[in-house]
């Protein structure tokens, strides 16, 4: 009987192998191209249907002047692949109409198919997609814009929903189809698209979103993400994620408000976990919507205007105060009294959070 780490290994084994996938390229095929290619196709197949009927044009009968010509040959093909059928022009041997059955009749099918899918695909699918992407511009106001849908942007994207913001006010851009098949199926729009592109960002209406958030796996592609964006919305807050220090001031200079360092972030939570076992675990708990308890931020009400950040009407934990663009700590004195206008960030419970 095999131990149990050799059945923990054949069932990884197996498990790899039903998630294999061949070695593929994508092929870069312009429309004409593609449109050239299936009409080629058709043609040679019709090609070769008018050579079958020439070289067994015995079989055939011509009831207008019992003579078969190329010319007829060529006719002949064309109403049959058609499936026209005058009648002027018939087979008559055993051997035509094997011919006709056998041979013809799959040709005809696949120039059926051929020209259908060609017609699906250039006029009906193109014009479907376009009637659908201007529905769903038209309800592109207020979003959620993700650039580039990796490990982060994944996660944020999973989170943003969780927290109660509805998928379809969440757009993806991403070159990759199969990045954004995962993202779909979380009911978000999507579209395969470079993100570096002016005319990219103005199809998702940028310049209306709620916020951008950023992640392209580099620094240097996130970056010039960030400069496309802030020249098209000068007024969209941006967050980006950057894996170097020193493209930390670059990104701030490029334009984005809030920036992200996933290594700088695990060093610190790795130093924390040194001093206490749990501060890591808590930190986690904060990020997360799935936690006991998470970290808001907020603009305060009017009638918590002239309250002290420990008495927030939301029954929270009051953190900091942002005015004027100070950071203002719970300890000092100007957060005794709330003013309007005035950014607090609180904790709260997770469950039976109260709106202020």
């Amino acid at each position: 009987m095999a131990s149990k780490p050799g059945r923990n290994l054949f069932k990884r084994k197996a498990l790899l192998a039903d998630q294999f996938q061949p070695l593929r390229r994508a092929v870069k095929l312009p429309v004409w191209g593609d449109l050239g290619i299936r009409m080629g196709l058709a043609f040679g197949l019709i090609g070769l249907v008018v050579m079958i009927h020439w070289l067994d044009r015995d079989g055939l009968v011509d009831n207008y002047d019992k003579q078969i010509s190329f010319l007829d040959v060529v006719y002949f093909t064309m109403i049959s692949i058609t499936t026209t059928g005058f009648g002027d022009i018939a087979p008559v041997s055993d051997r035509a109409r094997l011919i006709e059955a056998v041979i013809v009749t799959p040709v005809r099918i696949a120039v059926l198919f051929i020209f259908v899918g060609a017609a699906y695909d250039f006029v009906i699918k193109r014009s479907w997609e376009n009637w659908r992407m201007a529905r769903i511009q038209e309800q592109l106001t207020d979003h959620v814009v993700v650039l580039g849908y990796g490990v982060s942007n994944g996660q944020s994207v999973g989170e943003l929903i969780e927290r109660g913001i509805d998928p379809r006010h969440i757009v993806v851009i991403d070159p990759s189809e199969e990045r954004l098949a995962e993202a779909e199926k979380l009911g978000v729009n999507v579209m395969a698209a470079d993100a570096t592109r002016d005319e990219t960002l103005k199809a998702v209406r940028i310049a209306e979103a709620q916020s951008v958030l950023v992640s392209a796996g580099r620094d240097d592609t996130s970056i010039l993400m960030v400069l496309t964006v802030r020249h098209l919305a000068p007024d969209v807050p941006i967050s980006v994620v950057v894996r170097a220090d020193d493209n930390e001031l670059l990104a701030r200079q490029a334009g984005a408000n809030n920036v992200i360092n996933p290594v700088r972030f695990t060093g610190l939570l790795l130093a924390g976990s040194v001093k206490g076992a749990h501060i890591a675990d808590y930190l986690a708990d904060l990020a997360s919507v799935g936690g006991r308890v998470q970290l808001v931020e907020r603009v305060v009400s009017e009638a918590e205007c002239g309250k002290s950040i420990t008495d927030l009407n939301s029954g929270g934990q009051g953190l900091r105060v942002y005015r004027n663009g100070r950071a203002i700590g719970f300890w000092e004195p100007e957060c005794q009294t709330l003013q309007p206008g005035d950014v607090v960030v609180e904790i709260v419970p997770t469950s039976g959070r109260e709106a202020t």
